[in-house]
């Protein structure tokens, strides 16, 4: 088992660089079966027959002598001390060079295998598992909806959750390619320098919607007290949560949520995975369906989830060519990689230009707007670092540098008294962070509540 396990975590470190610490062992756990099949292919296939299952099998066969216990106890005691002592003369003329090459790079401790990766998962085992649960804590069970429209419309707001997107291949970012071609014409805020909680979605979907910022949070308390989607409602506000990606980790446990069926569509899905329209059908539903209240709507999307990036746009979708139409990425050209990515990118700035179409078309019954950001970044072969999921010290800037753009519509700003030319030039200063998201939603909604910062709400210094 521990060479078989060996032998995937070697493959992921030498060929995408990643790092199985405690955040990547938790991303492994809650992943799904669909989404693990996206990183079988060819090539991880023959690494787990030559790597993990020749050897194996070859370590099953072996007919090991052991001698008697004590004697076999004694044999291991003084390999094990022979070798310290080898360690002990190697430190006593060397130690020097070795503590400063240590020190200036730590992060090679993470790629010893087996050990590293055998005590991030026994310390996520034991932290999940094993440890006593922490008494669940209800936040702003205080809040109130204090929004009182001149002209009777309710609220409608349409947050759209990114997945694997960054910001630097977004037109808006200044990217020299037109990935957000769909939007140009529809009046876009883009938050300039905005950072994720996290590399992964198993750390950065809860941070970004917990009580806690990036430096304080701790996942143990995450999943055992209220997210801001349960503040809203709180509020009285309704919530709907859509996801077409690997889950919400708990975020929306406790509010109306539907995880799109693989199997629902058979135009969209393909019994492993659905393009994000499914979500776009099951939008038109629940505004069909509206009731006359202030209502918060959550798209998870799958974006642009890899290492099969070329199965998140359909083919009419497929403008940027040649691109990588394999799982194993690390085989295609930069330039090809490039371009599956960036038709991502495209396909998903399709998604928001369609909710945005779909708010305009709701202005006689809501109030409207909708407010995008992705959970993290992605590698995409620079340092020779692939996918995501670093450990967030060492992490590149491209796992950790998000796109967030906001559309919100006239009536929306002048009944909520928000300033849009104040924050179209606050937007343009940037600094911001998934930290900004709790405060943000409640400001939006009009939510009152002790649990509320003012001073991370990034709508309020606009709002009149």
């Amino acid at each position: 088992m521990l060479t078989l396990l060996s032998s995937s975590v070697f493959f992921a470190a030498y060929e995408y660089n990643v790092v199985f610490d405690y955040g990547m062992i938790e991303n492994t756990f809650q992943t799904n079966p669909a989404e693990a099949l996206m990183y079988v292919n060819f090539a991880s296939i023959m690494n787990m027959l030559l790597t993990g299952i020749l050897p194996a099998y070859l370590i099953y066969k072996v007919d090991i002598q052991y001698k008697p216990f004590l004697k076999e106890l004694l044999h291991k005691v003084l390999f094990m001390l022979t070798m310290l002592a080898g360690l002990g003369v190697i430190a006593f003329f060397y130690f020097q060079d070795y503590a400063s090459f240590g020190r200036n790079h730590d992060e090679l401790k993470r790629y010893v295998v087996p050990t590293y990766f055998i005590g991030a998962a026994s310390k996520y085992i034991n932290v999940r598992y094993l440890q006593t649960p922490m008494q669940y804590e209800q936040l702003g069970l205080d809040a109130k909806n204090v929004s009182a429209n001149p002209n009777g419309k309710p609220n409608l707001l349409i947050l759209v959750v990114g997945e694997t997107a960054r910001s630097m291949n977004h037109q808006y970012y200044g990217y020299d390619k037109p990935t957000n071609a769909h939007t140009q014409d529809q009046g876009l805020t883009v938050f300039k320098d905005t950072s994720s909680c996290g590399t992964a979605t198993a750390v950065s979907l809860p941070c970004m919607f917990s009580r806690m910022g990036r430096e304080d949070y701790d996942a143990r308390r995450a999943y055992a007290q209220d997210t801001a989607v349960d503040v809203l409602d709180h509020a009285g506000i309704k919530v709907q949560w859509f996801d077409n990606d690997s889950g919400c980790k708990g975020v929306c446990d406790q509010v109306e949520n539907i995880t799109i069926n693989l199997k629902s569509d058979p135009k969209l899905c393909s019994g492993e995975y659905c393009f994000d329209q499914v979500l776009l059908n099951k939008l038109d539903e629940a505004l069909a369906n509206a009731e006359r209240k202030d209502t918060v709507i959550v798209l998870h999307i799958i974006g642009s989830h890899g290492p099969t990036y070329f199965l998140r746009y359909p083919p009419e979708h497929r403008k940027f060519t040649p691109d990588c139409q394999r799982s194993d990425i690390q085989n295609c050209s930069a330039t090809e990689l490039m371009n599956t990515y960036d038709n991502t990118i495209l396909y998903t700035d399709y998604i928001i230009s369609e909710v945005v179409k779909k708010l305009q078309n709701q202005q006689d019954k809501f109030d409207s707007a909708m407010l995008y950001l992705s959970d993290h970044g992605e590698s995409l072969g620079e340092k020779g670092m692939y996918l995501h999921g670093a450990p967030y010290r060492i992490a590149p800037v491209e796992q950790t540098s998000i796109p967030m753009l906001a559309w919100i519509s006239k009536d929306f700003s002048q009944d909520n008294h928000l300033d849009m030319a104040c924050l179209a030039q606050h937007a343009a200063k940037g600094g911001f962070s998934h930290d900004n998201l709790f405060d943000s939603l409640l400001g939006l909604m009009n939510v009152k509540t002790a649990v509320y910062k003012p001073e991370l709400d990034i709508f309020a210094r606009c709002r009149g």
